[in-house]
């Protein structure tokens, strides 16, 4: 294992298995539900998630992870033998998760024992956004680049990531208050699904579809106006049936592995459930 490891939130939306094998460390995000928190994934899964969104007239809120979270996977991984490590965080302009990360590096500046130099960069994305940039900078790091070369990088990758997906339901907009029981319904009458885009780290609505096969469609036309200057794709989904569907929409312009990931609670929360969309990176 190198000594420059990898340090994400559970935003990234990374399946568990790719985590373990780049040797990404995860710290959770909290999702409360009433009087009820849970650590996401470790105490809550994504199944049981939905299952809870369906009864609840509210969404539930999300929590960026305490720093002392943090601060206990920073000394774990320096009395590993790691000397460096790049976080690699969500959108500081939609979580005080980057601060927490930060707070907990300064924190150790004063141990004389402690040997490590931590790069906290902004991924400014959200999903599997940021489950990219984690997964190439810890590919860069197995390869034996330097602390200074995969922090580069990071923030390299985080200009060049592109996300952008189709809303399947209003109804998670409706419960977050972010539009009105009226409009959602007719909305949902029409089959309307909202496309978003997610640029400069904060998410926007860039149109909208009638019906999910005309959503998919304009994603992948999109997709393929990149044509040739994409890499590391990835499929962004909440629990969507058609995800096998678009997977293979998109393969004749993409030559390298489509890896698919599930969209957690921190990020379902606001999308809401069948939410399906691509997360890569832009080359010039």
């Amino acid at each position: 294992m190198s000594n420059v490891r990898i340090v994400t939130d559970s935003a990234c939306d990374l399946p568990a298995e790719v985590a373990d094998k780049m040797g990404i460390e995860i710290v959770p995000l909290s999702i409360r539900f009433g009087e009820d928190e849970f650590i996401d994934r470790e105490q809550l899964n994504v199944a049981e998630f939905w299952n809870r969104c369906v009864n609840m007239a509210t969404l539930p809120e999300t929590a960026a992870p305490a720093p002392g979270q943090f601060e206990s996977v920073y000394r774990r991984l320096a009395a590993e033998g790691t000397t460096g490590i790049v976080v690699v965080s969500l959108s500081g302009q939609l979580s005080a998760t980057i601060q927490s990360a930060e707070l907990a590096a300064r924190s150790l500046t004063d141990d004389d024992n402690l040997k490590l130099d931590i790069r906290i960069v902004d991924s400014r994305s959200v999903s599997m956004g940021i489950g990219t940039i984690a997964i190439a900078c810890a590919r860069a790091a197995a390869d034996g680049q330097p602390l200074d070369a995969v922090e580069a990088l990071a923030y390299e990758l985080s200009d060049q990531t592109r996300v952008f997906a189709a809303l399947d339901t209003l109804d998670n907009l409706k419960k977050g208050g972010r539009i009105g029981g009226a409009k959602a319904f007719l909305a949902t009458a029409l089959s309307i699904k909202p496309i978003i885009d997610v640029t400069g780290g904060v998410v926007a609505e860039a149109g909208k579809q009638r019906t999910r096969s005309k959503a998919l469609k304009h994603l992948v036309e999109r997709f393929r106006s990149y044509h040739g200057r994409v890499e590391n794709l990835a499929v962004l989904h909440a629990d969507c049936s058609a995800v096998d569907v678009f997977v293979e929409m998109l393969r004749p312009y993409y030559d390298g592995d489509i890896l698919i990931g599930e969209i957690g609670p921190v990020i379902g929360t606001h999308g809401g459930r069948g939410t399906i969309g691509v997360a890569f990176h832009e080359t010039t």
